[in-house]
């Protein structure tokens, strides 16, 4: 199998690339400057970035390379900015990949083109109307939409993964910081957060079934949702965070309902309601297409990112 794996100086194109070279895959990677021989430099993505150097010969295209989502991002034309790369860079990939023969395009979207939040026990269905929100989502319905478009016209197979938060060995970001706050032992107002329900794919699993979507038959020209395949609360994940990590949780009872009212006030209601809110995804879809389930536990997957940021 000749892979190109775009975006390869990545979090998950790292750990995409490590797992396809111990199956003996041939993999080509993609970054924006590189020295090496197996990545080949593009420069800025765009619409007019030429990918004809990284694609030939290449048989698969997994497209990681994105401009991420960035909260508040200060850039002028946010939409602009992200859909410059995200979607119209994508669509030029996926020209030139369908001119140079490649007969499938794993395009890795997320679960922000379903939308923000779901409702009690109704989750994101693979086949539901796309409602983004913010520039980030929209741009990846942009790209979802074009890449559809250019299947039916080329006969090139594409594939489309939404993973909602990736967490795993090296995570950054909001996952980061829940790991330090148990780690340093800091008590945290979220005891009563045990209603809500969130859908979280550890790393393993979204490389696992990135892999999969290589070479599937059943794949093609499908959507997939993707996930642990158990939905936690807030207070939930927690405690079995610090367990993991061998640190206790310390949550104290706060209402919800009095945390939205704080967070609105500091003008931080995004933030609670990733803490506070359902996102839920149903996978059932991708489950019975691929006979695809997760490889391994939340508890395994939280165990995994724990090691993965040192912690004794």
């Amino acid at each position: 199998m000749k892979l190109l794996v775009t975006g390869i100086n990545g979090w998950i194109a790292s750990a995409l690339v490590r797992h396809t070279c111990l199956q003996g895959m041939d993999v080509r990677g993609t970054a924006r400057l590189s020295q090496s021989p197996q990545v080949v430099s593009t420069g800025s993505i765009s619409q007019t970035t030429d990918w004809s150097r990284a694609l030939d010969g290449r048989s698969v295209v997994i497209h990681l390379a994105a401009r991420v989502h960035i909260l508040k991002d200060p850039a002028p034309h946010s939409l602009a900015a992200y859909s410059e790369v995200n979607s119209d860079g994508t669509l030029q990939l996926m020209r030139q990949a369908a001119a140079s023969g490649v007969r499938r395009f794993v395009f890795v979207s997320s679960v922000k083109v379903n939308g923000e939040s779901t409702s009690p026990e109704q989750p994101f269905r693979q086949d539901d109307p796309a409602a983004p929100v913010d520039p980030y989502g929209i741009s990846k319905r942009e790209a979802e939409d074009g890449l559809r478009e250019i299947a039916a016209a080329t006969g090139m197979e594409v594939v489309i993964v939404r993973p909602p938060l990736v967490y795993g060995p090296g995570v950054k970001a909001n996952f980061a910081a829940l790991m330090n706050a148990v780690k340093r032992g800091l008590p945290l107002p979220l005891g009563s957060v045990t209603e809500n329900r969130r859908s979280l794919v550890a790393l393993d699993n979204l490389v696992d079934l990135l892999i999969t979507c290589i070479d599937h038959p059943a794949a093609a020209n499908q959507t997939f949702l993707v996930s642990d395949d158990e939905d936690l609360s807030t207070a939930d994940l927690l405690w079995r965070l610090g367990k993991a990590m061998g640190r206790p949780a310390r949550l104290f009872p706060m209402p919800p309902a009095l945390l939205r009212t704080g967070a609105a006030l500091l003008g931080k209601s995004d933030m609670a309601e990733r803490l506070l809110g359902n996102l839920q995804v149903d996978i059932t879809h991708t489950k019975q297409t691929l006979g695809w389930t997760p490889p391994i536990t939340v508890d395994e997957g939280l165990r995994r990112a724990a090691a993965g940021v040192g912690v004794p």
